[in-house]
């Protein structure tokens, strides 16, 4: 099983809030190589589960057909969405 974890950089390592909702974006969980759009579609093509965190890794994501915007959360101004194939 392929796992892929998708962030924007500018996010690493913080967390955010929602009411009882709480999105901690770790480092040893979503640091690693920098990716250009067309690496983050591959590694997403290739995945069968993903964790997408932030607005551009969002925007890439639903772009490119893997995410539907209608199962995308926003914690603390943040979109989280997560993609898994059966």
């Amino acid at each position: 099983m392929l796992i892929v974890a998708v962030c924007d950089e500018d996010i690493i390592g913080q967390c955010f809030r929602e009411g009882d909702l709480q999105l901690e974006v770790h480092r040893d969980f979503y640091e690693g190589e920098p990716a250009t759009i067309d690496m983050v579609i591959s590694a997403l093509a290739d995945a069968d589960s993903a964790n997408i965190v932030g607005e551009r890794s969002i925007r890439c994501a639903v772009a490119s057909g893997f995410i539907d915007p209608k199962e995308i959360i926003t914690i603390g101004g943040v979109p989280h969405a997560q993609m898994v194939r059966i």
